[in-house]
């Protein structure tokens, strides 16, 4: 049985827009997930495969379980967050195939309340070097309660 709550738990994302399937390790430095494309259906191509960049949906969605795991540890209610944007986006494949067992990771890399970036990366289950990279620029909190609320 695993230590982390079901995914289920942590992120907003339900049926085929879910696509990480749980937790695998979390700590002060960095969360990481397992993919499940099986689900994404919504995302293949005419070929069956996975464009790499929905990589960066599910670099999201790390970051998200990753906010959510810190929340909880502080016995804070789950709020909503907004992916403002990518930088330093690395994709070194064109895509994955559907049944391809993949990671990700995401560690925070800067920002404390108003403003939050993540290193995140992409990695076959098998290992590697990542197959895609980039820096997500997060907006947590979206539920009214930052500065940039009017």
């Amino acid at each position: 049985m695993s230590e982390f709550p079901p995914i289920a738990e942590l992120l907003p994302q339900a049926g085929t827009a879910r696509l990480l399937e749980r937790v695998l390790a979390h700590d002060a430095a960095q969360t990481r997930c397992a993919v499940v494309l099986l689900h994404g259906a919504l995302f293949r191509d005419a070929h069956g495969s996975v464009p790499a960049y929905v990589a960066l949906e599910t670099m999201a969605q790390c970051a998200a379980a990753d906010g959510s795991l810190r929340r909880r540890v502080h016995g804070q209610a789950l709020t909503p967050a907004l992916l403002l944007g990518s930088r330093r986006v690395s994709f070194r494949c064109a895509g994955f195939a559907a049944d391809q067992r993949l990671e990700v990771t995401a560690r925070h890399a800067a920002g404390s309340r108003e403003l939050l970036a993540f290193d995140c990366a992409v990695f076959d289950a098998r290992g590697g070097e990542p197959l895609v990279e980039a820096r997500l620029n997060v907006l947590p909190g979206i539920d009214g309660r930052t500065r940039f609320a009017r």
